[in-house]
């Protein structure tokens, strides 16, 4: 076919496992370890010796674009690790490196029980059972101890003995070991039997046996899938995900890691560190802004290949500003991208390059998201955002500190956040964000994020999951913006939110408005929720709000009496109108807040939103179930 890159055709089982022991055929350095049971070994063996299909192998020529770090398969001699492999083996290894493991090698299989036991096993053929058509074949395959001696009662009887070659031939067992060495085995067996005087009576059996059984292996042909060396990196790496479904899924980041280790970088070892410390990159993130009660820190979900990105568009732009300079525009211009196909072709003079810039960037996002009140990683509203923001900050440097440029940071941030734009399909907005933030703080246009952001008023009613980014982020907006806690007055920087179990509550609480038939859409609106410290929660409890800010007033033995006019001051700094509260009346005190909430996310986005269009009629009624906004958009961010 034109433009193939591939060819598929059988090749013998025993020259694929001749060249896995002289080094010609071995693995990238990425695949996995030899994994299988000896119950999967038999099963395996069972299928060759009748003749079964066992899948089809696919192998990558070597000495192309794709320059795998390779391996040899499990088991091969020393002298085939110094061999320059012609083909590297892709999908197909735990087969391969079963039955090389148990016919060529010659030596003791280092296996497992299915209950994941380590045993030693040679494996045999029981020849009469395997010519029974009434049989099963795998109870033909025997996997026998290391010692080739079977026993029970707590291995005080002895079964069986296979344990020379004479006793394989009185028990009419095959080694599997020799399998590819039949005709010798056969050689021996005839002057065994001939001065045992069983000649005339084995003989037969034997016979059959090599020719229905043995010839299976000696004759099998296994399909292969063989890429030139012409195939891409992007098309190897679609291959695996194709074709890896039962180990772990590799990604960009590990074909990177193969392909760096040909150039002798260890990209793994920057990532996790060395031995069971994780002392790598991926340690340092886990732990960046991390404090005492916090389990992990904000950085701790950012992915190796969310680092490679960064690294990535550093690069990238650096592609598209030489083609710029030689005069090139348009649709001749490289894409600034990190996508996975860019990943892939990511040099490692590039990594190294940018590396320690990039990291930088991260942390320096991490101590950004604390300033913005986002303490834990359960309250990042966007952790795709991490990536354009630890660019932004890398790109930018020193610029970071001056007043200007992190105020129009921070209305990105939240232009981002509020207009719910880092959802889905978010490739092309990190990249144009990069390209376009750094600028704009340089005085050129106001970046798409920004201007194309909207927050609809209405938008408000319908934030009741903490699965919602805006809900996220509404919460932290109103730490950020100085609310203070209801009994202490403290405001909620990250020491008291880890000492206080600060977390977000009701303010009309669940039950009273239960109790007065208000319908959870209502009441479980973020309109209705605020951040409070777990023992001020406590205080609140289920009843009106009238009687819990009496009970804040008056103080208990565990917490001092709040004057009335603090207390006033501490509910507003949460964008409530105490008179409403107080006077316990939900609908006036909704549509009020509504308004306030919706003129705090418009001053952060630097934009007006469209026309509040809410009264109070909207909460003091009740709405018909037909009528009720579902949930399915919200649930799925």
């Amino acid at each position: 076919m034109a433009g193939s890159t591939f060819r598929t055709n059988p090749v013998s089982l025993h020259d694929l496992l001749k060249s896995c022991h002289e080094g010609k055929l071995q693995l990238p350095d990425f695949q996995r370890s030899w994994v299988w049971d000896e119950e999967r070994i038999t099963s395996l063996i069972s299928s060759i010796s009748r003749a079964f299909p066992v899948g089809a192998l696919m192998t990558l020529e070597t000495g192309g674009g794709v320059n795998f770090k390779p391996r040899t398969i499990e088991g091969a001699p020393e002298s085939a690790s110094g061999v320059l492999p012609t083909e590297l083996l892709l999908d197909g290894q735990q087969r391969m490196t079963s039955l090389y493991q148990v016919t060529i090698r010659n030596q003791v299989v280092k296996t497992i029980t299915p209950k994941k036991h380590p045993v030693e096993r040679w494996f045999f053929i029981d020849i009469r059972k395997s010519l029974d058509p009434s049989a099963d074949r795998e109870d033909a395959i025997l996997s026998v101890p290391a010692d080739k001696v079977i026993r029970s009662d707590f291995n005080r009887q002895v079964v069986s003995d296979y344990s020379t070659t004479e006793k394989e031939f009185e028990n009419l067992v095959f080694p599997l070991s020799r399998v590819f060495d039949g005709m010798a085995w056969q050689m021996e067996f005839v002057t065994w039997a001939n001065a045992n005087g069983r000649m005339q009576e084995l003989w037969p059996i034997v016979q059959q046996f090599y020719t229905e059984v043995l010839a299976n292996f000696t004759g099998y042909q296994v399909p292969v899938i063989a890429l030139d060396r012409a195939t891409t990196k992007e098309a190897v790496c679609t291959v695996f995900e194709k074709v890896n479904t039962g180990g772990k899924p590799l990604d960009a980041f590990e074909l990177v890691t193969a392909i760096y280790a040909a150039d002798g970088h260890e990209l793994r070892k920057d990532w996790y560190g060395e031995g069971r410390e994780n002392k790598g990159r991926h340690g340092r993130f886990v732990n960046a802004q991390k404090l005492a009660d916090a389990e992990k820190g904000i950085l701790a979900n950012v992915a190796n290949t969310d680092f490679l990105h960064v690294v990535s568009l550093f690069y990238t732009r650096d592609l598209r500003r030489a083609a710029e300079a030689v005069g090139k525009e348009g649709k001749d211009l490289p894409q600034v991208t990190g996508k996975r196909e860019a990943l892939l072709n990511l040099p490692l003079a590039a990594y190294k390059r940018y590396q320690d810039l990039a990291e930088q960037g991260f942390l320096k996002a991490a101590k950004f998201l604390f300033t913005q009140r986002v303490y834990r990683l359960f309250d990042l509203p966007y952790q795709t955002q991490i990536i354009p923001l630890a660019a932004i900050l890398a790109d930018i440097g020193d610029a970071w500190d001056l007043e200007a440029n992190r105020d129009k940071l921070q209305r990105w941030y939240w232009c981002g956040v509020l207009g719910e734009l880092y959802g889905s399909a978010v490739e092309s907005r990190i990249s144009r964000d990069f390209l376009e933030v750094p600028a704009w703080l340089g005085g050129a246009k106001v970046p798409a994020t920004v201007s194309e952001a909207s927050f609809r008023p209405e938008r408000l009613k319908t934030m009741r999951m903490r699965l919602s980014a805006a809900y996220k982020g509404v919460n932290a907006l109103l730490m950020k913006e100085k609310a203070m806690d209801f009994r202490s007055g403290q405001e909620f920087d990250h020491t008291v939110f880890f000492g206080e179990s600060v977390d977000i509550h009701h303010i009309f609480p669940k039950k009273w408005c239960e109790d007065n038939k208000i319908k959870s859409e209502f009441y479980d609106s973020i309109i209705n929720k605020t951040p409070l410290s777990y023992r001020t929660n406590r205080i609140i409890g289920g009843v009106a709000p009238s009687v819990y800010l009496a009970k804040l007033e008056a103080g208990s033995s565990d917490a001092s009496p709040v004057d009335p006019v603090r207390l006033n001051r501490f509910l507003a700094s949460h964008l409530i109108e105490p008179s409403l509260l107080r006077s316990d009346d939900f609908a006036e005190f909704m549509e009020a807040r509504q308004n306030a909430l919706l003129k705090l996310i418009e001053r952060v986005m630097g934009k007006q939103s469209a026309i509040l269009t809410s009264s109070v009629d909207d909460y003091s009624n009740e709405l018909d179930e037909d009528e009720e906004e579902a949930e399915l958009t919200v649930a799925a961010e």
